[in-house]
């Protein structure tokens, strides 16, 4: 019997026929790949998307609200299960070539940006903590444009392939590990390659559900457990992410200052709220409350006479490289942004994408003005999109200083959008920006197998 490979795709990329068609033919050229490299045999599909944040930027490691949304841009993993332990793994961009490596053995990652560091990742964590004796696998990665995540676009092609390789191999093995805890273990394994940032990324691949956004509570639970649900994403509307082409050379030292700003506006609100960790913690006081508690500028001098120390204040020594600290603008966009999360929540609940596109404008004034993570470039951009017809709004997102924009737009106006968009933009700034019109998918997991 022929593979439907249409009717197997349609819970994770929805029903339209033009999408579901593209896929079909991406998925059967994996097939044929795998068939060329490994020979006939049984195959297993996995996969797990890339993600863009909707509202909430800033907010993670404050122990705050986000709310990203999965994308059609996604991680594919053609896998026949082995006997040993070995992982043999190639990618269908040739230009990678082919790795091989062991699960059980405990050896360096290979050289910083290697692809298979996040397959080898996840398989050593899964080995130590869910073997000994996991099952390896012959395997083909597909990530290629246009249906892979974007790498270098804010888009989370780490984390996909790392959570691909997870659900890969939890599969293969028929592990009891799904969900939140897979998420978190995911997060850990991306240590293994260096990269220590929050939950965000992994439990949007995890746990994303077609048709809806994520919301997430940053702040674990009793039990390292936390709280989430998925958020309509009403019909009609297509989510475009534009890559403006701009990359700082350096942002460390600005993330840097920007954890320990809210970080001192944290120990300064703690003489009258001295039961508070983070800043999430004050969301509820109304914000005339705080702002005289929260200077406008303090310097290091009078932080050390308040007993404290900046040097001290980031973890593991981190120095935030400045001795002149914005603290109140920036706990004012922490605490608002939050407020915006919920209030996204709401609106989409509820359909209405006024509301929305309203706060998506808002956090993008409060990134700009507040948390000062904007560039000239980004603005243009975000000025050209909220002019286009059919826009709902649009914002930076991820890190900030360069990077990506999000906008959302009725899904009769991406064509225009995009037309013209990116001409004014390369007009205006001399840059060729790209744009990646997205719909929502589902989480990570196995798509199906058969036989070839």
């Amino acid at each position: 019997m022929a593979l439907n490979l249409q009717a197997l795709l349609a819970p994770i990329y929805g029903e339209d026929p033009q999408t579901l068609q593209e896929q079909a033919t991406r998925y059967q050229r994996g097939l044929e790949a795998f068939a060329r490299i490994y020979g006939a045999g049984p195959v297993l599909v996995f996969r797990s998307p890339g993600r863009v944040n909707l509202i909430g930027e800033h907010t993670d490691y404050n122990h705050g609200f986000v709310m990203p949304m999965a994308l059609d841009k996604d991680v594919l993993i053609f896998a026949r299960p082995r006997e040993d332990q070995q992982v043999n793994i190639a990618n269908i961009e040739d230009r990678f070539g082919k790795r091989h490596f062991t699960i059980s053995e405990e050896i360096p990652p290979k050289p910083i940006g290697d692809w298979a560091n996040y397959l080898q990742g996840p398989a050593q964590l899964l080995e130590r903590e869910h073997g000994p004796g996991l099952k390896g696998f012959d395997g083909l990665v597909d990530g290629a444009p246009p249906y892979g995540v974007p790498r270098g676009a804010g888009l989370s092609s780490s984390s996909a392939l790392t959570v691909a390789a997870a659900v890969t191999l939890v599969g293969i093995n028929q592990l009891a590990l799904q969900g939140a805890a897979l998420a978190e273990a995911c997060g850990r394994a991306e240590w293994y390659v260096g990269t220590r940032g929050g939950i965000m990324d992994q439990f949007s691949a995890v746990l994303a559900k077609h048709g809806h956004a994520l919301f997430l509570d940053c702040r674990p639970r009793e039990g390292n457990e936390y709280y989430f649900k998925h958020v309509p994403i009403p019909a009609g509307y297509a989510v475009i992410v534009v890559d403006s082409g701009v990359r700082h050379k350096n942002t460390g030292p600005l993330f840097n200052r920007r954890v320990a700003e809210g970080r001192i506006g944290v120990r300064l609100l703690q003489k009258k709220f001295p039961g508070i960790t983070h800043l999430r913690d004050v969301n509820d006081i109304p914000w005339e409350e705080l702002e005289p508690l929260l200077p406008e500028v303090i310097h290091t001098d009078e932080l050390l006479r308040l007993g404290i120390d900046p040097e001290t204040i980031l973890d593991q020594g981190v120095s935030p490289g400045t001795d002149t600290f914005y603290v109140r603008k920036r706990c004012r966009h922490v605490i608002t942004e939050n407020q915006r999360v919920l209030q996204s929540v709401s609106a989409l609940e509820a359909g209405d994408m006024e509301t929305f596109g309203r706060l998506l404008q808002e956090a993008h004034a409060s990134a700009r003005d507040d948390y000062e993570i904007s560039t000239p470039e980004i603005e243009v951009l975000v000025e050209l999109a909220n002019q286009a017809p059919g826009t709902v709004g649009a914002r930076l997102t991820g890190a900030g200083w360069g990077g990506c924009i999000v906008a959302v737009v009725q899904q009769d106006a991406v064509e225009a959008f995009v037309q013209s968009v990116l001409p004014e933009y390369n007009r205006r700034v001399g840059l060729q920006a790209k744009a990646f019109p997205c719909q929502s998918s589902a989480g990570a997991g196995q798509a199906f197998s058969t036989t070839i």
